[in-house]
């Protein structure tokens, strides 16, 4: 998809490849729609470097996306080695907003069919971070037994839909709720 073929890219290629989603990802928060010669003006990467790594503009959007699921889930292990398991979600649930608002603006600008092809293949990673922390709160008790990586998806799921608004307002309060009912039940 990013026209690298199958070796690894050579070092300067690999900060262009970088700096040219970093900008992607920014330019996707401005009105209208995304154009490949502002995102290569904006880089500081002539047209053709940015068409080398992204033939079309499909192509970088969903890199822009498949990035950021790649840090989304890598977060998961990070943040599980440094807080208790339920911090760990709480904290990891604060990125989860930031992928959601940038899910719901590529998705948006992409055709249908190629955002059911992204959106397919990123539940599985997600759905094994999640299960990751799940596991390590079950294993210490500070999360419910019943609670399993695809209800905790399906409870997220929402956050895609909200404005940046809802995202910044009422987005950390229903987290919260969400992990307060993943507390296991005092009887």
């Amino acid at each position: 998809m990013s026209g690298q073929g199958d070796g690894p890219l050579r070092l300067d290629a690999q900060r262009n490849r970088d700096k040219i989603l970093r900008t992607a990802r920014a330019l996707l928060r401005e009105p209208g729609e995304l154009r490949l010669n502002a995102v290569a003006r904006a880089s500081g990467v002539g047209q053709g470097t940015l068409y080398r790594h992204f033939p079309t503009r499909e192509a970088l959007l969903a890199a822009v996306y498949e990035r950021d699921v790649d840090d989304l889930v890598a977060a998961a292990p990070e943040l599980l080695a440094s807080l208790p398991p339920l911090e760990a979600l709480s904290a990891w649930f604060e990125r989860v907003t930031a992928y959601a608002r940038l899910k719901r603006d590529v998705f948006a600008a992409l055709e249908v069919g190629t955002w059911r092809d992204l959106a397919d293949h990123s539940l599985g990673p997600i759905g094994d971070a999640i299960e990751l922390v799940l596991a390590a709160g079950r294993a210490d008790r500070s999360i419910r037994p019943d609670v399993e990586a695809r209800d905790v998806i399906i409870l997220i799921s929402w956050l895609s839909r909200l404005d940046d608004h809802e995202l910044d307002t009422r987005g950390p309060v229903l987290l919260a709720v969400l992990v307060d009912g993943l507390r296991p039940q005092l009887s």
